[in-house]
């Protein structure tokens, strides 16, 4: 099992999980290796980070810039690089870690 799938099942099962995510596509709120705790949720909204699925692909930690609703989410990096739509959505980050801080 890959830590995206362990993510997955941890939200789905006791509702929080947390796994590390790697590269700079949301600096400057997340830094590479940054330790986020995710939380299932109810309702996201624009702005939240989330861990959720785009075109069959995982998507750890980007944000959603628009809502549809008939399209579901618009996810995108920090940047302004749109992954695209989805209505699959397993948590959002309640709290990000770097170097034993929390930054977000």
């Amino acid at each position: 099992m890959n830590k995206y799938e362990r993510l997955k099942t941890e939200l789905e099962t006791v509702g929080n999980g947390k796994m590390k995510a790697f590269g700079d596509s949301m600096l400057p709120i997340l830094k590479n290796g940054s330790l986020l705790t995710f939380e299932k949720s109810d309702n996201y909204q624009i702005g939240d980070i989330v861990f959720c699925k785009v075109k069959g692909r995982y998507i750890d930690a980007h944000k959603i810039i628009k809502t549809d609703k008939n399209k579901g989410f618009l996810i995108a990096n920090n940047h302004g690089f749109e992954n695209g739509w989805t209505k699959i959505i397993y948590g959002k980050v309640i709290q990000a870690e770097f170097k034993n801080q929390i930054i977000y």
